[in-house]
């Protein structure tokens, strides 16, 4: 291999047929001027043949997804190797983007939290205990006299794959229903389907171990049941309470393995995925792991709290093409004493939260229509904030969306505070802090902690590499000058000089060998004391055997 970057004849925008010879496996700088050409050769001549040969390299296939790349006005690029660009672009917009996702530590600590995390209640915070089957059927017979119930064993839980082995298994052992994706189907019959479960498709099978009702004499079969249903599903069974007409079913899990001795609830094992709050087993059921919720603002529904409610003070509803909110709104305000022509702002309260939050049951509107004959009709009124949440859940398009979050603020969860994760995944502490508390700490401090920990001895050998990997990868991050950051500051409020750096301690961790970096301003926003911090991370990416280029 060629100890030289060899370029001739660089021509790419103001270039005028430059030419040079540039050492491998150095750290070489580029400056000058600004528009002197120092970015047109480095990222749009060498990069980016670097990126070309990349593409070309690839087969037909691949190359049809990536479309086709220009070759950069140069004669002729020798030893050129496998290019990486870290510019100062801002990092991704996704909102469940974070500095712990983009350096990986997120999943090194999801890891660290799953193999010795101490799981305790969500609800009273006692440390969890394993249940055994007795405790199980003595929990189950609290339920009222007459209360309908099936035991479920939860055989597959979100998982790929076709299972028709499986499903014939348990025809063969005797098992009637199966819950396939939500439905309840006969096993056998299910079979004999044309169409099979997608095979690259997540699924989950939920077996109909038995049907009962709560009353005096089923302590043998429920016994039975549960015993049945933990054998089929590794120590996990669900008992699933048929609610009454209209109501929702509940359902009720139970472990072999961990579970409250004080309130009785049952918990799964923690796996990593329970620590991602971008998978449904991890995130938090009210804002789907985004931390965040759009709430209607009332100063944006009411903007001009001089208008009087006649006078359309309610912005959402000053648009309609028709009299069907106000109908609405003079019928209410006839029940209820509100004056129409009233400015909003001198309302009585009461008076104001009827109008926003609506009233309970049906209310009667009458009205003339067009012909002066008196008409009405029998309807509810859900208020103005109920309305715009209902309209906005079900939006079908994304104009539509933005119209009515245009009246809403995104607001800390309520459910989660904020860090995203079930209440369950949250209970998991190590040296009584959680993972999500450990992320919003400072980068600075996170690694003071987690290179403290108190373990036992058994604990300290499971956790040995994967501590080591995580305060390694801090370490990066604390030589780039980022130790302010925080593992959950949210990759789309990072300035660019900061995703930059962010991107450069990921590429040192991955230790990438024998690759070409091309670096565009890293020591921008930087104080003079991270300037040294920064130019010795520079050198160790180039002591790994890899060509630095910075502009």
């Amino acid at each position: 291999m060629s100890d030289r970057l060899v370029v001739r004849g660089a021509r790419e925008h103001n270039l005028k047929n430059i030419s040079v010879d540039l050492p491998r496996d150095k750290m070489i700088v580029f400056t000058g001027l600004s528009g002197s050409g120092k970015s047109s050769l480095a990222f749009d001549t060498i990069y980016a043949e670097g990126q070309r040969r990349y593409v070309e390299s690839l087969s037909a296939y691949a190359r049809q997804f990536l479309g086709q790349m220009d070759k950069p006005d140069v004669d002729v690029i020798e030893g050129l190797s496998p290019a990486i660009s870290i510019d100062q672009k801002s990092g991704s917009r996704n909102p469940r983007s974070t500095v712990g996702t983009i350096t990986e530590v997120y999943d090194y600590l999801r890891l660290l939290y799953a193999r010795i995390g101490r799981q305790h209640c969500p609800t009273d915070g006692t440390r969890l205990a394993r249940q055994t089957p007795q405790q199980i059927v003595d929990r189950v017979l609290t339920l009222g006299d007459g209360t309908r119930f099936q035991v479920l064993a939860p055989v597959v839980r979100a998982r790929k794959g076709e299972y028709e082995t499986l499903l014939n298994d348990l025809a063969g052992q005797g098992f009637v229903r199966a819950r396939v994706d939500g439905e309840v189907v006969d096993i056998v019959e299910f079979l004999k389907r044309d169409t099979k479960l997608a095979r690259y498709e997540q699924h989950t099978i939920d077996v109909v171990v038995d049907r009962l009702v709560r009353k005096d004499g089923i302590e043998r079969r429920l016994t039975d049941s549960l015993e049945t249903a933990l054998r089929l599903a590794d120590g996990v069974a669900t008992v699933e309470i048929i609610g009454d007409k209209g109501a929702e079913d509940e359902s009720l899990t139970f472990s072999q393995h961990l579970a409250c001795p004080s309130c009785g609830l049952s918990f799964e094992e923690p796996a990593p995925r329970n620590f991602s709050f971008n998978s449904p087993f991890g995130a938090c059921e009210t804002c789907d792991g985004l931390g965040t919720t759009f709430e209607v603002d009332p100063e944006l529904v009411i903007p001009d709290p001089d208008l009087a409610l006649s006078q359309g003070a309610i912005a959402p509803w000053r648009s309609a093409t028709t009299g069907f909110f106000q109908r609405i709104l003079e019928s209410v305000a006839g029940d209820h004493g509100i004056d129409l022509n009233k400015p909003w702002g001198k309302l009585p309260a009461k008076s104001q939260k009827i109008v926003l939050n609506g009233l309970p049951g049906n209310i009667t509107v009458k009205f003339k229509n067009r012909y002066g004959r008196a008409r009405q009709f029998n309807t509810t009124f859900e208020g103005v904030i109920p309305w715009i949440k209902r309209r906005h859940e079900g939006a079908e398009s994304d104009w539509s969306r933005e119209q009515y979050e245009g009246y809403m603020r995104l607001v800390p969860c309520l459910a989660c505070s904020g860090m995203r994760l079930k209440p369950s995944t949250l209970a998991v502490t190590i040296n009584d802090k959680n993972i999500s508390e450990v992320c919003e700490m400072s980068i600075a401090d996170s690694a003071s902690f987690l290179s403290g920990l108190v373990l036992s001895d058994r604990d300290r050998i499971i956790a040995e590499r994967v501590v080591k990997e995580i305060n390694a990868r801090l370490g990066f991050l604390l030589d780039v000058g980022l130790d302010y950051l925080t593992l959950a500051r949210s990759a789309g409020t990072l300035a660019g000089g900061e995703a930059q750096r962010i991107r450069l301690a990921s590429q040192i961790g991955s230790g990438l060998v024998g690759t070409l970096y091309v670096l565009d301003e890293p020591s921008i926003g930087l104080h003079q004391r991270d300037n040294r911090r920064l130019i010795d991370t520079l050198i160790r990416l180039r002591d790994l055997g890899n060509t630095v280029l910075v502009v």
